[in-house]
């Protein structure tokens, strides 16, 4: 079973963007949060490892954290 939740891309989030996990709101756009695509690239990474089957595409078309955790979590097998 994945460690992965929404807590955790929640904190990777926010170490990624260098904010506390207490500032990131649901409709926050990604850029907003200082993430842009290096940055996602190592969050897939990430996730990948911790067995989400998540792809840039995706990722980067997420309009905002809460569709982004949304899609991370759908990705990840039996959820």
């Amino acid at each position: 079973m994945s460690s992965l939740d929404e807590n955790r891309i929640l904190a990777d989030l926010a170490a990624a963007g260098g904010l506390p996990v207490e500032e990131i709101e649901p409709a926050d756009a990604l850029a907003d949060l200082g993430i842009d695509s290096i940055r996602l690239m190592g969050l897939i990474d990430t996730w990948r490892a911790a067995g989400a089957a998540v792809d840039f595409p995706r990722l980067a078309a997420s309009a905002d954290v809460e569709q982004l955790v949304g899609t991370v979590l759908a990705a990840v097998p039996s959820r």
